[in-house]
């Protein structure tokens, strides 16, 4: 596409077929997250409440952000852009982010809070928006190259720190993120390939990870294409979970899992029982839980592990980490119902995934001819009939 052909069968880079892309959010201070929003109320009340140092010391000032600092708000959000040290109000509104592979939680949607916010991706966020988040390569594990989310992404991965790509790269799903001439090209072999949908699609399905980033082989038989584009589809689909009009996701009535003990208010421990297809949360019990589940793995991190660990690990003392829920709420628990059928559904489809490579591995490359992306393509695009408010209350013209 560029000239760069990267892996086997013309693989390209995956920053040639989707120019534009942020690396992830730093956030600076872990208590801007939480599983529930009602967490971060209380922790916001209770830095609000605090004064002089003991507000600095919960703050957890570093050299980005401190009481002192004063910047815009992040786009679409009503936020204070007044120095913190003076803010008196109201927690603002938490709003779902996607914080790490597969895990869903709240954030405090304040700039004033965040080291590096990347202001251009909450710019675009909105109801037909769709981010593509690389993932970390890890040898011999298989995980997914990108992962896709409706909640604007943390970016944080259980590897290397993935680039973070939307599918729009203005709000109303306006001016695809992709490689200028790429959708032309396509409709001169497929047809069909009329929708910037059926490039991500193709990218979730046959993007392979690498050391330097993911990499997309493209095909010329048409139906490769057309599987790889229909396979990209479920994997995205299943990953929104229902968001963006599609449909929750659903195991067959028999292979559903169910609690079938409570968890216990305190959960220190998660074992899986392959002998019962159980997930064991002490004297909890849930089941079935297939192994597809229990062992599905990104950048070389059990997911099921990861999201457990991140709810009960031990902050420390005095922190504002240390306010959370006192026992451990039903939410998290049909979160993980959730999540198991995810998981499952996934890894059904990791056979016919490996299947696409093979048969895309085996198809002759059709060159694409489609030349570089400019420069312009590479930065966010202006929006010049929007305003937000700046430093201090003022309004700025994008």
């Amino acid at each position: 596409m560029s000239g760069r052909e990267g892996g086997a069968g013309g693989a390209v880079p995956l920053d040639d077929v989707m120019p534009w892309s942020t690396g992830p959010l730093r956030l600076g201070r872990g208590w801007i997250v939480a599983p529930d929003a009602g967490t971060l109320r209380a922790r916001w009340d209770a830095l609000v409440a605090a004064g002089g140092r003991e507000r600095a010391a919960l703050f957890q000032q570093t050299r980005a952000r401190g009481l002192g600092s004063s910047v815009a708000a992040l786009p679409g959000q009503a936020t204070g852009t007044g120095r913190f040290a003076a803010e008196r109000g109201t927690c603002p509104e938490p709003v779902r982010i996607a914080h790490a592979p597969f895990d869903q939680q709240w954030i405090i949607p304040d700039h004033r809070l965040i080291d590096v916010a990347r202001p251009e991706l909450w710019r675009v966020a909105d109801g037909r928006q769709l981010f593509a988040v690389e993932q970390g390569r890890v040898p011999g594990d298989g995980g997914p190259a990108v992962l896709v989310t409706g909640a604007l992404p943390e970016g944080r991965g259980t590897g290397r720190p993935g680039r973070i790509r939307p599918l729009y790269r203005r709000p109303g799903a306006r001016e695809p993120n992709l490689a200028p001439g790429l959708l032309a090209a396509l409709r001169e072999r497929f047809p069909d390939a009329a929708e910037p949908g059926d490039v991500l699609a193709w990218v979730t399905a046959a993007g392979r990870p690498t050391a330097g980033g993911c990499e997309v082989p493209f095909t010329a038989d048409p139906g490769v294409w057309e599987r790889g584009v229909r396979l990209g589809r479920r994997l995205i689909g299943i990953q929104l979970r229902g968001a963006r009009d599609g449909e929750r996701p659903r195991l067959p009535g028999g292979r559903r899992p169910y609690v079938r003990a409570a968890v216990p208010s305190r959960p220190a421990t998660l074992v899986y029982d392959p002998q019962e297809e159980a997930l064991l949360l002490d004297g909890g019990r849930i089941a079935p839980v297939p192994a597809e589940a229990w062992d599905f793995r990104v950048g070389g991190v059990r997911v099921l592990e990861d999201w457990f660990a991140r709810r009960t690990a031990e902050p420390a003392a005095g922190t504002l980490e240390a306010l959370g829920p006192s026992a451990w709420p039903q939410e998290w628990t049909s979160e993980l119902l959730e999540l198991v059928t995810v998981l499952s559904l996934l890894g059904q489809l990791d056979q016919p995934r490996a299947e696409l490579g093979a048969d895309i591995a085996r198809t002759r490359w059709h060159e694409l001819r489609v030349p570089p992306a400019p420069r312009s393509a590479r930065a966010p695009a202006s929006v010049l009939d929007h305003r937000e408010e700046g430093p201090g209350g003022q309004f700025v013209l994008l």
